[in-house]
C-alpha cells in the first residue's frame, strides 16, 4: 500500500473525496477494497483516510472482530479465540496488548515472567521462574508446529473497538489450511495460500 500523503488530491474536494471513499469501503471483497483504494490512501493523511475508510459498525467478525471470513485463527499461548500479535508478529494479551510468552505469561522487556503488576513470578522457594521462548506467531510458532514453511505477505484492516485492526493472513505453500480443508489466496503471493489468521491491534482511532 503507497504511504499517505499529505492532502486529498489535486482539483478534488475534501467532501467530494470522502463521499468516494465511503462508496469503495462498502466493497466486501478485500482484494478489490484495497486495489481501488490504494491511490486514495496515498493521497490523505493516515488518520483522514482511517476515519473514512473503515467506518464503525462494518466489523462483524467470523470469529473475532474483523475477520469476515472463515480460516481459523494461528495457534496462541492464550487460544485461538483472540490471535493477536505485536507490530513485529509476537504474541500479546488479547485484552492489554501486553508481550506474553510461549507459555501464556506476561512478560518484562528482558523476557522474564510477571505479574500484573510487574513482579517476577516465583516458585515455591522463592526463587524467579525462568524465561520461556517467545517466537512469532506465524513465521516461527505455525512453522515449527505443522513443519510447512510461512511468511506474511499482507494484511487488510477493519475498525474493532474504536480503533483500527490490522488483520494478518500467516502464508504457505500447503494447499490445505488449518481447518484441514482448501486453502485460499488470500493477501499471499509467490504461489502461497493463507493458513491461518492473526490481528494486530494500531490504536489508531476509527
Amino acid at each position: 500500500m503507497s504511504r499517505p500523503g499529505s492532502g486529498p488530491p489535486d482539483g478534488v474536494s475534501g467532501g467530494r473525496f470522502a463521499r468516494a471513499l465511503d462508496g469503495i469501503a462498502s466493497s466486501s471483497s478485500r482484494r478489490g477494497f484495497l486495489a481501488r483504494v490504494g491511490k486514495g490512501m496515498a493521497a490523505v493523511t493516515a488518520a483522514g483516510a482511517v476515519s473514512k475508510l473503515i467506518e464503525p459498525g462494518e466489523a462483524d467478525g467470523y470469529h473475532f472482530c474483523g475477520h469476515i471470513y472463515t480460516t481459523d485463527s494461528c495457534p496462541h499461548p492464550l487460544g485461538p479465540e483472540a490471535p493477536r500479535i505485536d507490530r513485529a508478529g509476537y504474541p500479546v494479551e488479547p485484552s492489554s496488548g501486553r508481550p506474553i510468552d510461549n507459555l501464556g505469561r506476561r512478560v518484562n522487556e528482558a523476557g522474564e515472567p510477571v505479574d500484573s503488576d510487574g513482579r517476577a513470578l516465583r516458585d515455591p522457594d522463592g526463587r524467579p521462574l525462568p524465561p520461556a521462548p517467545r517466537t512469532k506467531l506465524c513465521q516461527e510458532g505455525v512453522n515449527r508446529e505443522f513443519g510447512i514453511p510461512t511468511h506474511v505477505d499482507g494484511g487488510w484492516y477493519r475498525c474493532c473497538g474504536g480503533q483500527v485492526r490490522k488483520l494478518v493472513d500467516c502464508c504457505s505453500t500447503s494447499d490445505k489450511r488449518i481447518n484441514g480443508d482448501e486453502a485460499l489466496e488470500g493477501y499471499c503471493y509467490h504461489g502461497r495460500k493463507v493458513f491461518c489468521v492473526m490481528y494486530f491491534d494500531t490504536n489508531v482511532p476509527c
